[in-house]
Order: C-alpha cells, then structure tokens, then sequence
C-alpha cells in the first residue's frame, strides 16, 4: 500500500521540501568550503582539545594541512554537484570549525571570495559557528550579503544543559547562546540550530525540554538534529574504547525523535534529522547501514508512528 513517503511527504518540515519550493523545483546544493579556521577551545582561548566529541585535528600543524585555495574548494565542489547529483544553485556552506571565529575584515575577505567564484548560480550562503563566536560586527557583516542571498546562520547549541556542556568541554555555556539569541532578534539572518542528542547522562525527559528552548525563539527557522556518535581522533572515542557506554540504536533514536517532533514549532525546518561520519572514523553506533537508508528507516519508523510535527506543540 502507498505511503505519504512514496509521495515525497515527510512526517515534518523537511530541508529538500522547502528548497524545492523556494527555488521553482530547481536542484540546490550545499558546497562545503575549510577556510582553515579553529576554535576558541582548541587554541587556548578558552581551552585545548575541542569539545570531546569532535574529531580533534590539531594534532596536525596547520603548515601541514594539505587544504586548496577558497577558489578551488569552490569550483571542484560545485563541479561533483553537478556531475553526482544534476545541482543547478548553490549555498557555499562554511561548515568545518568555527567560522566567525577571525577578524571581521578578513571573514569579509573569504566570504567575498567563495560567493565570486559563480554568482550567476550561487543563491545562498551557510556560516556555521558557536554562539561566544558572534558580536554585532560580524552579524553586521552577513547581514550585508542578505540583499543577494539566503544567508543561514548555523549555531551549535549542542545541549541546554550547562554541565553537559562544561563535560563536553564545549568552552561556552548556554546561557551565552540565549544571550546572541537575544542580539539575533529581528535579525534578516536565517537562523540554524544544531542539537546532539543521546549524551550518557541525559535522560529521554532531560532531551525532550530541548524542543522548548528551540520554540520559544520565534526567529529559529531552522534545525539539525543529530543522535551522539563516537569518532577516532576524539576525547570521547578514547573513554568509550577503555568504558563503553550506551548509545542510541537506530530503532532507539527513532522512538525518541518520534516524541520530540510532534512538541517542535510547526513551522521550523528540519535541515538534517541524524548525523553520521565516515566509515573509517565512526567507532560507535554502527548501524549498518548507508546513510540513504538511515534516512529511509527513520522516516518510515516516523510515519508508521502517526508522527506529525507540532501535533503536541503548545504555544
């Protein structure tokens, strides 16, 4: 029997629905650039080592970081988005590291220089960042480039709960993101969140309270989502491989988005449901399967739970 899904209807507001309709069912794609940034927490600013999840790369000098010029990055990548996956626009998508995190005159600098590489088929542009990262300088500046482009302001939120962030060694409590969240009202930005569910020591209940932090910011367009996962080259990937601890199955995780979307704003966007790494770097959990088909087995689980987004919402 027919499902919504086989329609292309999702169980919530999805990323690809949205662009489909924005550009007039034109192919967008995201085309990720590394302009060589690093964070607060890795250069002593705040603290070493990153956030305990990540995949720390500082163990590798910059001198040796073997990445090619912003034009390069650019070009390549919209050139595999058109042979891969038949793209026609693009969103050049800053997304390694902290991305606000230099000079206001030299971010100026690199955005300039990625949106020039093919402004006739760039639409958009996707800053990715954490909130202690941000003033009213370097909000200025993207803000200058909304009379071009769809300007996306990915920040990582990670946890509502300062002592998981201070475990984590996030190097930024929560209470600095409701204060930037403050500074962004009003804002022509489109603003992204980016959540991790499943840290050992929160609890379903502690998780679920994630959905009324994001609502209760009317200026939230966006969300990513993504269940923990354990990297090589991570705090975290060292501690489970010496003491293992419980992570979400991918039937597991799908029960719990599938209470947390029904109390989600309807009107917010999911931009990613789950996140994954590489093969070569995932250590935990494995789900066996190709992130196509994570997709797949999420929403079908979701819409076989009667799952609508907003349906328990009360604003």
């Amino acid at each position: 029997m027919a499902t919504l899904l086989d329609t292309g209807v999702k169980p919530y507001n999805h990323y690809g629905a949205y662009l489909k309709e924005k550009y007039a069912g034109q192919k967008v794609f995201k085309v990720i650039v590394d302009g060589n940034f690093t964070c607060p927490n890795r250069d002593g600013s705040k603290g070493y080592g990153g956030c305990t999840y990540c995949n720390v790369d500082s163990f590798t000098p910059d001198t040796a970081r073997k990445i090619p010029s912003m034009r390069e990055q650019v070009e390549n990548g919209i050139e595999r988005a058109r042979k891969s996956y038949g793209a026609e626009k693009f969103v050049i998508y800053f997304q390694p590291n902290t991305n606000t995190y230099a000079p206001t005159h030299l971010l100026k600098m690199m955005y300039d220089e990625a949106l020039s590489v093919c402004p006739e088929h760039t639409v958009g542009l996707s800053v990715g960042t954490r909130p202690d990262c941000l003033d009213f300088e370097k909000i200025a500046l993207l803000e200058s480039y909304t009379d071009r482009y769809d300007v996306d302001l990915e920040m990582g939120m990670e946890s509502i709960y300062n002592d998981t962030l201070e475990r984590i060694n996030r190097g930024c409590l929560h209470d600095e993101f409701i204060n930037i969240m403050k500074l962004l009202e009003g804002s022509k930005l489109e603003i992204c969140v980016h959540t991790i569910f499943g840290f050992p020591w929160e609890t379903e209940e502690m998780m679920l309270k994630y959905a009324d932090e994001i609502n209760k910011q009317p200026h939230i367009k966006f969300v990513k989502l993504h269940h923990l996962h354990i990297v090589e080259g991570s705090i975290m990937g060292v501690k489970y491989k010496r003491e293992p601890f419980k992570l979400f199955s991918l039937e597991e995780y799908t029960e719990f988005l599938a209470k947390f979307i029904p109390l989600l704003r309807p009107d917010i966007i999911i931009q990613r449901i789950f996140g994954i790494a590489d093969k070569e770097l995932l250590i935990a959990p494995n789900w066996g399967f190709p992130k196509s088909k994570i997709q797949t087995e999420i929403d079908k689980g979701l819409e076989a739970r009667g799952v609508k987004q907003g349906s328990a919402y009360h604003g």
